[in-house]
């Protein structure tokens, strides 16, 4: 009997994804351990690897680059060397969403090989013609980039060539609204990235029970902190971050509280055993947590390296989906931005996410003396279900003293 290939889950939350296109032609033979297809999550892609071998066989009507499909939809079959596809298993459902079912009598279950791989062979063109990168925004934007002419120096096309087609193409239009006149503008689609990021934005607040607080830290000593560790550092590498320092910090407060690091379920509160802290970037296609995995058993330096590798891979869209998955605390950091203070919103099952307003220079009280202080806004939204306001109140204010001291840890 042959073996299904199947759209395995890429995150505890997935429930679908979008198939991005075969790595592999009908008929190659696959060892265990290939590279097949590619699968994109709720924020990142991944290469999906074989666990079996066997001759690939992809039916007629397999899902196309773009198709949404469901965890577990059967996307093709690995036969063995001497097993015949002639009589292979039709696909009842394959998961597309919105679409036909495969599986139906009048259509053979699997096209010729020689045919198939005249229909599968654009594939190796596409990675030619546009950059993955630009192919996701394409599809995202609902963009058809065949029709486009590239502005790479051989042709290719880029995703500013995507992004500028999109612009052209929804073009304003009067958009109706109850008891009035229609407002002139453009009706900009949903994108997969942004869809997901409204699904886990409205559960932060709809079922959390999410409450904040907010407290000012004088961050003049981390000010010059951070100053001493960029002259300390050898050519080459770059002094940690603001963020850096921060998630340090965090995860350092996390130790001792460890509740604020807790998940909620529906069978009981679950506490890690680790410290997994995501930070908040604003890429290209929306808005990021990469994960800083074992926050507080890092080294500084360490810290800040994973840190820029994560911040790099997001804004050339090169996340993977292990380096978004399993946070179990946020920082979300818009100083940056120019944003004094600010509700962040927590990312179930987490149970809390720390923002992190700009440093401002003030006036402070030293001893009886009015004298310029740089000083910081730190705002904790925290899931009340979880964990009440006064250990909420104590982790957010030890996360202030280290800020105000930050030499003690």
């Amino acid at each position: 009997m042959p073996t299904p290939i199947t759209v395995p889950r890429l995150g505890w939350t997935m429930e679908e994804g979008v198939f991005v296109g075969w790595l592999k032609r009908d008929g190659d033979t696959i060892e265990p351990g290939d590279m097949v297809f590619e699968l994109e999550g709720e924020k990142a892609s991944q290469e999906i690897e074989s666990l079996d071998g066997g001759v690939l066989r992809i039916p007629f009507d397999a899902p196309k680059p773009g198709d949404v499909v469901r965890v577990g939809a059967v996307l093709g079959y690995l036969f063995a060397p001497d097993e015949s596809a002639e009589s292979g298993l039709p696909i009842a459902d394959c998961g597309l969403k919105g679409g036909p079912q495969l599986g139906d009598a009048q259509r053979p279950p699997f096209a010729p090989a020689a045919s198939q791989s005249a229909t599968r062979g654009p594939q190796s063109e596409i990675t030619l013609a546009i950059s993955p990168r630009a192919r996701r925004v394409a599809r995202e934007l609902g963009v058809d980039w065949r029709t486009l002419r590239g502005g790479g120096r051989t042709g290719r096309i880029r995703e500013r060539d995507v992004r500028a087609a999109a612009i052209a193409t929804h073009t304003s239009t009067p958009v109706a609204r109850p008891g009035g006149p229609p407002i002139p503008g453009r009706l900009m689609p949903l994108t997969p990235t942004r869809r997901t990021i409204a699904r886990r934005m409205s559960a932060g607040v709809h079922e959390a029970a999410p409450v904040t607080l907010v407290t000012k830290a004088d961050a003049t000593n981390l000010v010059e902190l951070r100053r001493r560790l960029g002259a300390a550092i050898v050519a080459g590498a770059s002094a940690p971050t603001y963020t850096d320092l921060l998630v340090k910090i965090t995860a350092e407060s996390l130790r001792q509280h460890p509740l604020l690091n807790a998940q909620w379920r529906d069978d009981g509160i679950f506490v890690p055993d680790v410290i997994h802290i995501a930070i908040a970037v604003d890429a290209p296609d929306g808005l990021v947590a990469p994960v800083v995995r074992d926050a507080a058993r890092l080294s500084l330096a360490t810290l800040a390296a994973e840190s820029r590798r994560l911040v790099e891979a997001a804004r050339r869209g090169a996340l993977k989906t292990e380096d978004i998955s399993g946070a179990t605390f946020t920082v979300s950091n818009l100083g940056p931005f120019g944003v004094d203070a600010f509700t962040p919103i927590v990312n179930p099952p987490q149970c809390a996410v720390l923002g992190v307003g700009r440093i401002v220079r003030e006036p402070g009280v030293v001893g009886d003396q009015i004298v310029p202080r740089d000083m910081m806004a730190l705002s904790l939204t925290f899931d009340h279900r979880i964990v009440d306001g006064a250990p909420a109140a104590r982790f957010l204010n030890d996360v202030r003293r280290s800020v105000e001291n930050p030499v003690g840890w």
